[in-house]
């Protein structure tokens, strides 16, 4: 199992959202290189990306920055926002990125996820956005059509994909715990790995969701409880 450090960029600097809402931000370094440098040293064997820009217009807007994450760091590097084609995945691919995250194009066209998955296999992963059991996209802001999340899943399962992330945005930001309930649901219901994002807030709830590990549970994406310095990612890790 990993523990995930995530690097959300907004206008070239790293910060977290609150629930993802964009009015609600906190900013934490004015470099990402930097910062995704700091989690190497403390044990990161993956960095989780997130170009916020990017997923709020529809298109990636920090390549630049990402790249110079993936040259400048010794570990593999996943990333999301904005990818809406094949063309970009392929972009991104190319650019020494070892995986990339689908949310919004995916839920919204099934025949595209299947195409990348055919192209791409687990080159790309795709991101579940939650809330109350129904799929978010266009950076949270929107339901999809009111598409239900185990509903969703088991299409991308069907499609041949054997692991998701997902994450409650209800919980995200809020260092209120996460939705272990939801995420052992969507572990039991549909057979795919997970890795958890969301609401952590503290070891306790690391070791919380460590103990789904039985159903499938692959990893944790950890944000702002590492920024806030509520535990180290060096402490996360030593738990497995």
């Amino acid at each position: 199992m990993l523990i995930i450090p995530a690097i959300d960029i907004k206008d070239g600097k790293v910060i977290r959202l609150l629930q993802g809402d964009y009015k609600k931000k906190t900013v934490y370094s004015h470099d990402p290189v930097k910062t995704a440098r700091h989690w190497v040293r403390q044990g990161a064997r993956l960095i989780h990306v997130v170009d916020l820009d990017g997923a709020a217009c529809g298109e990636p807007k920090n390549l630049a920055l990402v790249e110079d994450i993936v040259r400048q760091t010794e570990v593999p590097v996943e990333f999301g926002g904005g990818v809406r084609s094949l063309e970009a995945v392929k972009e991104l691919l190319d650019s020494g990125i070892a995986r990339v995250v689908l949310g919004t194009r995916a839920a919204e066209d099934i025949a595209f996820l299947k195409q990348a998955f055919g192209k791409f296999k687990d080159k790309v992963i795709v991101s579940i956005d939650a809330k109350d059991g129904k799929v978010m996209v266009s950076g949270w802001q929107e339901s999809c059509r009111n598409k239900k999340v185990l509903d969703f899943a088991r299409v991308i399962r069907d499609i041949g994909f054997r692991r998701v992330i997902y994450t409650d945005t209800a919980k995200d930001g809020a260092l209120k715990g996460p939705n272990i309930k939801d995420t052992k649901s969507l572990l039991k219901e549909t057979g795919l790995e997970v890795i958890a994002s969301g609401g952590v807030s503290s070891l306790e709830d690391v070791c919380k969701l460590a103990a789904l590990k039985e159903f499938g549970l692959a990893g944790i994406i950890i944000g702002k409880a590492l920024y806030e310095g509520k535990f180290t990612l060096s402490e996360a890790i030593k738990i497995f």
